[in-house]
């Protein structure tokens, strides 16, 4: 008889130790987006972002990049690396900086004069993708990882072809330089 009075505690208990909740939402909307104060962010890098690219050793990454990086019109202003009304990305010459961080923060944050921030707009992985393609249209990836595919109508050679440039350090305009006399 105790058996029994034991066993049926037991399972009253039981039936209570896992509480689902089928109507909770997911995680991914319960979030907002922060409005952007400063530049200055906790964490490792440039909008919370790791300071390196966990695709630059991905060719599939490389090329995924290649096939978002038109999907989501940035040929439009930054051609096929060639530049336009954005600047070009096959020199070395990069305003913000070549390392993947701040790659990564000028399309989620943009930048004063033209760049819209895509903050919400694409996934990170995506955003990820873009910037290891980024990377590749200057050589800063390796050559096997690059796409070696190249599209008929594009302007230039295939992202292999490139040569490799070491990184180049973030430019410093001449008025900042001013003010810090």
């Amino acid at each position: 008889m105790k058996i029994l009075v034991v066993l049926a505690l037991l399972a009253a208990v039981a039936c209570e130790r896992e509480d689902r909740s089928f109507r909770s939402p997911p995680p991914a909307t319960g979030r907002s987006p922060a409005p952007t104060l400063s530049a200055l962010t906790p964490g490792p890098g440039p909008s919370g972002a790791p300071p390196g690219n966990p695709y630059d050793e991905s060719a599939y990454a490389v090329s995924e990049g290649k096939r978002l990086y038109e999907w989501f019109n940035c040929v439009g202003c930054h051609a096929h690396g060639g530049g336009g009304m954005g600047p070009a990305l096959i020199d070395d010459q990069w305003i913000y900086g070549d390392a993947p961080a701040n790659i990564y923060a000028t399309i989620v944050e943009g930048r004063p004069n033209g760049m819209p921030s895509f903050r919400g707009k694409i996934p990170d992985d995506q955003i990820w993708e873009i910037v290891a393609y980024v990377r590749s249209l200057g050589g800063l990836v390796r050559g096997d990882v690059a796409s070696g595919r190249d599209d008929h109508l594009h302007g230039k050679s295939s992202e292999q072809a490139s040569p490799g440039q070491p990184p180049q350090q973030a430019f410093v305009p001449p008025a900042s330089q001013e003010q810090t006399r």
